[in-house]
C-alpha cells in the first residue's frame, strides 16, 4: 500500500502526496486518519437514525468535532494517539448504537422473533429499503385500508418483528436479499418501490423502474423522484396505477427478530445446552454483502459449521444463507438472526450477557467473530469490538485497502486481527 493526500497546498506536484506527505505524514498515520474518517461515517448514519426519533448524545456530538479537527493538517503525528482516537471511535460507536436501540424500542416495541413470508399478496404493491423504521410506520398509516400491500426489501427486513409495525396487517412480507441485487429484483418487483436511506444503486440504462423509484431524508437518484417529507402520497398514487401483484408463494420463510432482549429470554435454556454439551460453539458470521467474489465463503462456512453449534447473524450478510434450514437445539434455532446493521448492538449484548453468566471474559467464550465488511457502518462496528478487547476476529472477503501494512501488523498483534482464508482452514483453526 502507499499513502494519497491531497488536503494541503504543499502536496506533492500539487496532484498528492503518496509515499510521504511533505508535512511528514506517513502511511500508517495516513491509514488511521482514513480509518477513523470512515469510523466517523458509521457513527454519523446512527446518530442521524437516532435524532430522527428524537435522541441524540453529546458525548457523541463532541466526539464528531473532536475526530474530525484531529485529521487536520499539521495536528497530530503520534501513531499510539492515533490509535488510541479510532478505538474511541468504537467506544462513541457502542454508545450510538445503544442510543439507536433505546430510541427503536421506545418507539416501535422490543422485537419479538417472527417469521416473515417471501411471496406476493394479491394487490398492489410498495416495496420499501433502507433503515428508517418512522418511513415504514408512515407509509403504513398512509397505505392503511387502501388495497395497497407493503413489502421491506434488504436493511428493512428487521421491521417485522416490531409489535408497532407488525401491527399492520398490509405489512405482508419481504421482497428481495441483499443491496447488490436491487437492479435485478427492483426490475422483477411490479410495484412501487421507496428507498429511505443507503443502499440505493444508480439508475441506468439498463433498468425499467427509474419512474416508479422514490427516495427519502439524505437518499438521492439522479433521474429518480424524492419525498422530501413524509408525506407519501405521489409513492400512493404512482402504486395505485401500476398492475396489482399476484398471489404467490413463497419460496421459503425467513426468520428475523432475535433482539439481545428476545435471546436473554432465551438464556437459561442456552445457558443448560452449553453446560450439557449439546452447544460446543457460537459463530457470529455477519456483515455487509456485496458483489465482490469470494463472498460465497460465508455460505460455504455457514453450512459447515458443525451441528452441535449456533450461528448469529446480523446484517445483510446473512442473505448468502438465511434462506437455509439449519434446524435447532434442543429448541433453540441453530441461526439466530438479529437483525442489520443497526442491530449489531444486539449481537455485542448478548456476548456481554453470555460472559456474565459463565464468569469469564468475552475472549474466554466459546464464540468465534466471522465477518464481511463493505463499508463505513461495518468499519465502526469493527472498530467497537476492537475498543470492547475482542480478539481473533476474523475479516473478509477482502482486507480494507485503507489500512496499511504496518497498521494491519499492529492490529493482529494486539487483537489477533486476520484475514479470512478458506471455511475448511478456518473451521479446523477454530475448532482445533
Amino acid at each position: 500500500m502507499s499513502m494519497f493526500c491531497h488536503q494541503c497546498e504543499q502536496t506533492a506536484g500539487g496532484a498528492g502526496c503518496t509515499k510521504i506527505g511533505v508535512c511528514g505524514k506517513n502511511e500508517d498515520i495516513a491509514s488511521l486518519q482514513d480509518t477513523l474518517i470512515f469510523g466517523l461515517k458509521g457513527i454519523a448514519a446512527y446518530a442521524h437514525h437516532a435524532r430522527e426519533l428524537g435522541a441524540r448524545d453529546e458525548e457523541v456530538d463532541a466526539f464528531a468535532h473532536d475526530a474530525l479537527f484531529f485529521t487536520l493538517t499539521n495536528v497530530n503525528f503520534s501513531l499510539e494517539k492515533h490509535i488510541e482516537m479510532v478505538l474511541k471511535c468504537g467506544e462513541i460507536n457502542l454508545k450510538v448504537m445503544e442510543l439507536l436501540d433505546k430510541a427503536h424500542v421506545d418507539r416501535f416495541g422490543s422485537p419479538v422473533p417472527t417469521e416473515v413470508f417471501t411471496g406476493f399478496k394479491a394487490g398492489h404493491g410498495i416495496v420499501i429499503t433502507g433503515h428508517d423504521l418512522l418511513d415504514l410506520e408512515e407509509l403504513l398509516k398512509q397505505t392503511e385500508g387502501t388495497g395497497i400491500n407493503i413489502y421491506t426489501h434488504g436493511e428493512m427486513l428487521p421491521a417485522h418483528a416490531y409489535p408497532e409495525l407488525k401491527k399492520y396487517k398490509h405489512l405482508v412480507g419481504n421482497f428481495g436479499t441483499a443491496w447488490q441485487n436491487q437492479r435485478k429484483e427492483f426490475t422483477a418487483f411490479p410495484g412501487a418501490i421507496l428507498v429511505t436511506t443507503n443502499c440505493v444503486m444508480p439508475l441506468t440504462a439498463n433498468e425499467n423502474y427509474g419512474d416508479r423509484i422514490f427516495t427519502r431524508s439524505l437518499t438521492g437518484l439522479q433521474g429518480g423522484s424524492h419525498v422530501t417529507d413524509r408525506d407519501f402520497s405521489a409513492v400512493i398514487a404512482k402504486a395505485k396505477a401500476l398492475p396489482v401483484l399476484p398471489d404467490k408463494a413463497g419460496d421459503y420463510t425467513l426468520t428475523t427478530g432475535f433482539h439481545h432482549n428476545a435471546i436473554l429470554g432465551l438464556a437459561d435454556k442456552i445457558v443448560d445446552a452449553v453446560k450439557a454439551g449439546k452447544i460446543k460453539r457460537f459463530f457470529l458470521i455477519g456483515g455487509c454483502d456485496g458483489a465482490k467474489p469470494g463472498r460465497n465463503y460465508y455460505t460455504e462456512l455457514a453450512e459447515k459449521v458443525p451441528k452441535d453449534c449456533v450461528i448469529l447473524t446480523v446484517a445483510c450478510g446473512k442473505y448468502r444463507f438465511n434462506h437455509l434450514d439449519f434446524g435447532t437445539i434442543d429448541g433453540i434455532p441453530r441461526l439466530i438472526d438479529l437483525g442489520q446493521c443497526n442491530n449489531a448492538y444486539s449481537g455485542i449484548q448478548v456476548a456481554v450477557a453470555l460472559a456474565k453468566v459463565f464468569n469469564c471474559g468475552v475472549n474466554d467464550l466459546p464464540l468465534s467473530f466471522v465477518l464481511s465488511w463493505f463499508e463505513q457502518k461495518a468499519v465502526a462496528i469493527l472498530l467497537t469490538l476492537l475498543a470492547l478487547g475482542v480478539k481473533d476476529i476474523r475479516l473478509g472477503p477482502s482486507a480494507p485497502a485503507f489500512v496499511s501494512p504496518g497498521v494491519f501488523s499492529v492490529l493482529n498483534e494486539k487483537f489477533g486481527l486476520q484475514a479470512i482464508t478458506t471455511p475448511d482452514e478456518d473451521l479446523k483453526a477454530i475448532l482445533g
